[in-house]
């Protein structure tokens, strides 16, 4: 089965409000096995237009990925981010 992938572009626009997020975004993450690829650090834009926070999530599954976007722990998290800056979120299936 091919894995799941989360890939986040992100500009935090309330540092504080993203803090909220950062604290309680984990519970999803862990409930669905989700492994940190990548988070912030260094980064070249290539192409394109970019924000400042990168961020790719590798789950077992593509179904899994979807799952936790979609589950109840995501979605409270979710809130907290939504009012703390502006994100592009994909979920790519892996080959």
């Amino acid at each position: 089965m091919a894995k799941g992938y989360w890939i986040a572009h992100v500009t935090v626009t309330d540092p504080e409000q993203y803090k909220l997020y950062v604290e309680s975004s984990p519970a999803a993450f862990e409930k669905y096995n989700a492994k940190v690829l990548a988070r912030a650090g260094n980064h070249v834009q290539l192409e394109g237009a970019g924000k400042a926070r990168n961020v790719v999530l590798e789950f077992e599954s593509y179904d899994d990925a979807v799952a936790c976007y979609n589950s109840e722990e995501y979605q409270a998290a979710r809130k907290f981010r939504a009012e703390a800056g502006d994100a592009d979120i994909v979920i790519v299936e892996g080959v």
